[in-house]
């Protein structure tokens, strides 16, 4: 099976083109093998991109444990820069299918290559039972959940809850460190609150214009970054008024730029780049 290792912000993607080429083998079987760093290629998950029907593509992504995610912020901008620079598409404003639906992506070239990707990542989805989360405000259950105390294992702290097409608790700390990430963040991942499970996000300000964080993506442990997650970063962040509507976020891996536009779009901007081509048996 011919692949595309690439990486946006350090969170590195396996991509397959299957306009080209059929998969051999079920994705959920391949994945954990061929996502392994010791044993296999060596990612945080696999993508293929396909043929799709109302859009220039569509994109399907693996979590490196088999299982599927509905959208992938970092992956999506790759696709955007495979499609184009390997001539799928000619144009460099296009859509792309996704499980959280059909997102729009503008690319910024060099020398006629993708070098940023700009996402459309459409409305933020902020009612609990949307999330989903059965996390309720005082009073209301559709309130968004901005700053409600939670409890895991021996902590109890507020948190904010975002979908952008993929489940997001997010919270805000006064330092950053591994126990919150490493300790903290996957029983966040599988507390009975979320039922198809949750990314956490653990956030320090540093002005109303900037924001460090560290990510736990469900099914997939620490990454270097997650595009969702620094869109529902800035979102909790922006509604609770923490920051301003155009934020950069700093992750492990780099810099996101995430504005939160008039017509209640989220946009991000990030790089895209890719890293070296190869050959897997299946």
């Amino acid at each position: 099976m011919r692949f595309t290792k690439m990486q946006g912000a350090g969170n590195d993607y396996i991509y397959v083109n299957c306009f080209d080429e059929s998969l051999p083998v079920d994705p959920k079987e391949i994945c954990p093998k061929i996502c392994d760093r010791h044993f296999g290629v060596g990612s945080d998950g696999l993508v293929l991109i396909l043929p799709s029907k109302v859009a220039e593509a569509r994109m399907r992504m693996f979590n490196p444990d088999g299982s599927e995610s509905e959208m992938c912020g970092n992956a999506i901008r790759c696709v955007a820069k495979y499609i184009y620079d390997h001539r799928i598409v000619s144009k460099n404003v296009f859509r792309i299918e996704t499980g959280a639906g059909v997102l729009t992506l503008f690319c910024e070239l060099e020398n006629d290559l993708v070098s940023k990707v700009r996402v459309d990542m459409g409305e933020p989805i902020l009612v609990p039972e949307m999330i989903p989360t059965t996390l309720r405000m005082p009073n209301s259950s559709v309130s968004p959940i901005i700053d409600l105390p939670l409890t895991v294992a021996d902590r109890t702290f507020p948190v904010c809850c975002v979908s952008m097409g993929n489940p997001h608790c997010v919270t805000f700390v006064d330092q950053i460190n591994d126990d919150w990430v490493l300790r903290i963040g996957p029983q966040i991942e599988k507390d009975i609150h979320f039922p198809r499970k949750v990314n956490a996000e653990f956030v320090e300000v540093l002005s109303r214009k900037e924001l460090k964080m560290r990510v736990w993506e469900r099914g997939t442990g620490e990454t270097l970054a997650c595009g969702t997650g620094a869109c529902a970063v800035a979102i909790s962040a922006m509604i609770s008024n923490r920051t301003d509507r155009k934020i950069t976020i700093h992750l492990v891996g780099g810099d996101l730029e995430i504005e939160w536009s008039d017509n209640n779009h989220i946009l991000m901007t990030g790089p895209a780049v890719e890293v070296f081509s190869g050959q897997y048996p299946c």
